[in-house]
């Protein structure tokens, strides 16, 4: 889960901190405009051109090139270790991240002290996809800004994985890449796996180098064979409403579990407002058993799966309204806690 629709923050952070306490994750509040998830992650891409109604690349405007210049300088500082992280560009501004600082601030205070951290990210494919230039072409064609746009997001990535381990907890931090829901049509017929596995893993890379484990979350359904390599942790879908077309990768699942791959199960819906009004944790239980036991095998039981499993909602909660959002944080935790005490118990 990364967002919500609340405008209170404090409210906002009580409700993750009452109900997904195990492992909480901070609330993208995307009421704010600088929270919202094509905007968050901008902030230091050069050439980039910020307006009430539109962001897009100006690549023809003269600064360019000594903004790339100036961006690729930084770059290098922050890997050659010249430069901290917390001193650059890739850390969050103060209007972007203001929740994610309220929550660090809470957590130096919460008992007890969280099992594990979760935090997210937009993914390089989907940001580079909702980008365009001044010519209304897409950042994704243009190899300049995929390369800065990868760069940006992986230190980002890498800040975040760095701000919440100071904790010393295990810290989960998700790509969000919704649009790979579209990856193979023919808006991106040019685009390969290996191009897109290689954005992935570069951010992933850094989040792992970070001490994090890297997740990915398509709230729809995608080529699922991208994401069951090596370089990533987690996998999160909507259970809810692509499980079918998720099972056809069963093999590629299997092994992933084996190795020792985490399934975030988006299991609790947040797409249709009747389908959270319908739904209670008992149905949303008996759905996922029955999901899953058709990937059950001699080999991996029903407890064993879910040992590796996380359940979350779907997807985010922002386009909700803040009573049936708090709904579907509770019903995450409710069935979380039935799935442990049948199954696993």
């Amino acid at each position: 889960m990364g967002s919500l629709p609340h405008h209170d923050r404090q409210r906002a952070l009580d409700l993750i901190f009452e109900e997904i306490a195990e492992i909480p994750s901070w609330p993208q509040l995307s009421v704010y405009p600088m929270e919202q998830m094509m905007v968050q992650y901008v902030e230091g891409l050069p050439g980039l051109a910020i307006s009430p109604n539109r962001t897009r690349f100006v690549s023809s405007n003269p600064r360019f090139d000594q903004e790339l210049v100036d961006f690729y300088e930084e770059y290098l500082a922050v890997t050659n270790g010249e430069l901290s992280l917390a001193q650059s560009r890739f850390r969050f501004g103060n209007d972007s991240g203001s929740t994610f600082f309220t929550f660090l601030e809470r957590l130096e205070r919460q008992q007890p002290s969280p099992a594990a951290l979760k935090g997210q990210i937009t993914g390089p494919f989907t940001l580079l996809a909702g980008l365009k230039d001044e010519n209304d072409q897409l950042a994704l064609y243009d190899s300049r800004l995929r390369d800065v746009v990868v760069k940006t997001l992986a230190l980002k990535a890498q800040w975040q994985t760095e701000q919440l381990g100071r904790l010393s907890r295990p810290v989960l931090v998700f790509i969000d890449e919704p649009a790979l829901a579209g990856f193979g049509s023919s808006a991106f017929i040019s685009v390969s796996a290996e191009e897109v596995t290689t954005m992935l893993d570069e951010v992933a890379g850094h989040i792992r180098a970070a001490g994090g484990l890297a997740g990915v979350h398509v709230c729809a359904n995608t080529d699922w064979s991208l994401f069951f390599g090596g370089s990533l942790d987690v996998i999160n879908f909507d259970a809810y409403t692509y499980f079918e077309r998720f099972a056809l990768y069963r093999r590629d699942l299997l092994s992933f579990v084996d190795r020792g791959g985490i399934v975030a199960w988006g299991i609790v819906p947040t797409m249709e407002e009747e389908s959270v009004i319908q739904e209670d944790a008992e149905s949303l239980v008996s759905r996922w058993r029955r999901q899953v036991e058709q990937l059950v095998t001699t080999d991996f039981s029903l407890k064993n799966i879910l040992r590796q499993s996380i359940i979350t909602p779907s997807c985010g909660c922002g386009t909700l309204s803040e009573r049936l959002a708090e709904k579907v944080v509770q019903l995450t935790r409710q069935v979380s806690e039935r799935l442990r005490h049948e199954i696993v118990a």
